[in-house]
């Protein structure tokens, strides 16, 4: 899971709702549309605080930047049914939220699962964006070693969703005996997102990422100027493969040093970069 390098929101930023045709999600925003607005969607057990430290660096570059927690996730609403979190659903919102935030076009980031999503919105309705950025999420289904740790998760969430806590437990006990200890807070902030997630999201979403079919082709079709970013590593779609994903896609390609599955949390400031650097080349003047 992602861990933001920190908690706080910075002093241009906010906290609020963001209302829209499908329902209300909870957001993080800051900056201005000089240059652009910017949609960041998180990943599977993630949230929106996992762009907390994107939002200064990219508002300071001239855009408004909106994280977002999607549909049952953390501080968004959501139904406990396992059918709203299909992944034409998810997409579908993601239009949503893109046809609320007002602004023309919109840079449409999505790490991991996010990534998935995103496509699925672009995929219909393209005209929404400016640019899609993969970041962190391959062609479809993750790695096997992968698939089978969610599959296990996916059953007992099955088995024990009323228990949340109890699933939570478990997952971190098979955190590596050697792992560095998060901070106080942070363990605190990761238990609160899990409980405060609804269990058939994450029910769904596993699915999602065990099952997706490869539709790069699919997009490559799609005019749009795309951008696939990643760390050095990557456990859930190794990076080989992300490489050969770029290739097919005709997309830009960056590697953040420093970073594995999350250069959003993990080098906030170079991922940044990159992704202004992309905007810039692809917005005309």
């Amino acid at each position: 899971m992602s861990k933001p390098p920190r908690l706080t929101l910075p002093p241009r930023a906010r906290a609020r709702l963001l209302d829209t045709a499908r329902g209300a999600f909870a957001v993080h925003e800051a900056g201005a549309p000089l240059r652009g607005t910017a949609l960041l969607v998180p990943g599977f057990t993630g949230s929106k605080e996992d762009f907390i430290a994107l939002l200064e660096p990219l508002a300071d570059a001239g855009y408004r930047v909106v994280a977002v927690d999607g549909r049952g996730q953390y501080q968004s609403p959501g139904p406990r049914e396992e059918s709203a979190y299909a992944l034409e659903e998810l997409g579908r919102d993601v239009l949503a939220q893109a046809a609320a935030l007002d602004g023309g076009p919109v840079h449409l980031v999505g790490h991991s699962l996010g990534g998935l999503v995103s496509r699925a919105a672009v995929l219909r309705d393209p005209a929404r964006f400016a640019s899609l950025t993969l970041m962190s999420s391959g062609p479809g289904a993750i790695a096997e070693e992968q698939q089978a740790r969610t599959k296990l998760l996916v059953a007992a969430l099955e088995a024990l969703r009323e228990d949340m806590p109890a699933v939570w437990e478990a997952m971190r006990a098979q955190d590596p005996q050697d792992a560095v200890p998060d901070a106080p807070e942070l363990t605190e902030f990761l238990r609160e997102r899990w409980l405060a997630t609804v269990p058939e999201q994450l029910i769904g979403t596993g699915r999602v990422l065990i099952s997706e079919p490869d539709r790069v082709d699919e997009l490559a079709a799609v005019p749009l100027p795309k951008l696939v970013l990643s760390g050095t590593v990557d456990y859930a779609w190794p990076v080989p493969l992300l490489d050969e994903m770029a290739e097919r896609l005709g997309a830009s390609r960056v590697v953040v040093e420093g970073a594995e599955h999350s250069p959003n949390a993990e080098n906030p400031q170079v991922t940044a970069g990159a992704l202004i650097a992309f905007w810039e080349a692809c917005t005309p003047e």
